[in-house]
């Protein structure tokens, strides 16, 4: 057996999202450096690791236990390097974070300078929605999430951080041809909604609910960025996250509408299991987040504030 490191971690990006192309991307190679290394690991196997049916690449039951074995050697060589910068004095670890979707627009303001200060850390981010940042804590799979909506079925902990507040928008496109009360919005044009599982579309389903309000269409996207952009096309109306539109409401592309009831406020929590004995990195972002979170709502959500 001769393979390498790198190529292990190839095999593991290729085996977790189950693409060549999706897997260069994110590890910033080209699809042909990524394919010579796969067949470079498989050549050391006399069974096959993936297998491709039709156009699709699937792991294999061998793959999936190589993989497995590749997860830990991975995991020992990290954790040498992290016990020679911890015997040079250096906080060192890997922090894993997962992240609701229009998160991405608040946590990396608060891991910026943790970060810069502490080189040993590695950081692992997942950005994706309230249903699978549940799955993720109750699976112990991350050290820390945040969340604008507090899931009560689980014992938490949880550190606030600050205001979500989901506007009703337009586009300055419809702005033109909008006439008569804003409650018939709603009923005259399509209101763009997150996917199921996302906090953004259960707010939005409960605020309609508890106005009964009338729905001529729903258009269903799957990220806020195209929400964003389905809005300013003008293809509806629809209620977001303040966070997430800072400068297309600079730039004149979009406008927060004034509407009886909203916005709908929650807040950005930093959320735990109870019974989770956090790593010596989580508990040193925490000891950060607390000393610190004023001076960085103060330093970057100043504009925010003052909605």
């Amino acid at each position: 057996m001769n393979y390498t490191l790198h190529q292990l971690r190839i095999f593991l990006k290729v085996a977790e999202l189950e693409s060549i192309t999706k897997a260069s991307e994110e590890l910033h190679l080209t699809q042909p450096a990524v394919s010579i290394q796969l067949k470079k690991l498989q050549d050391q196997f006399s069974i096959p690791l993936t297998e491709v049916i039709g156009r699709q690449l699937y792991v294999t039951d061998f793959g999936k236990e190589i993989k497995l074995a590749a997860e830990r050697i991975l995991n020992e060589v990290d954790a040498i390097t992290y016990k020679t910068l911890q015997y040079r004095d250096q906080l060192a670890g890997r922090l894993k974070i997962s992240v609701a979707s229009t998160g991405k627009y608040v946590m990396p303001y608060f891991l910026s300078e943790f970060m810069r200060t502490h080189r040993g850390v590695d950081l692992i981010m997942d950005v994706t929605n309230k249903t699978q940042v549940i799955k993720s804590i109750e699976n112990n799979e991350v050290d820390l999430s945040l969340v604008s909506v507090i899931p009560e079925q689980l014992d938490l902990e949880r550190l606030q951080l600050l205001k979500n507040k989901l506007y009703l928008i337009g586009g300055t496109i419809l702005r033109k041809e909008r006439t008569g009360p804003k409650s018939k919005i709603f009923k005259d044009y399509p209101l763009v909604f997150r996917e199921p599982g996302s906090a953004t579309r259960k707010a939005m389903e409960d605020f309609i609910q508890a106005k009964k309000l009338s729905i001529s269409k729903r258009i269903e996207l799957t990220s806020n960025e195209a929400t964003k952009q389905a809005v300013i096309a003008g293809l509806g109306y629809s209620i977001m996250p303040l966070i997430g539109i800072k400068n297309e409401l600079r730039n004149g592309d979009l406008e927060i509408i004034p509407f009886r009831g909203l916005p709908i406020t929650t807040h950005w929590n930093i959320i735990w299991l109870k019974s989770k004995k956090l790593s010596p990195v989580a508990s040193a972002f925490l000891e950060f987040i607390e000393k610190e979170k004023e001076k960085i709502i103060s330093e970057h959500f100043d504009w925010y504030e003052k909605y």
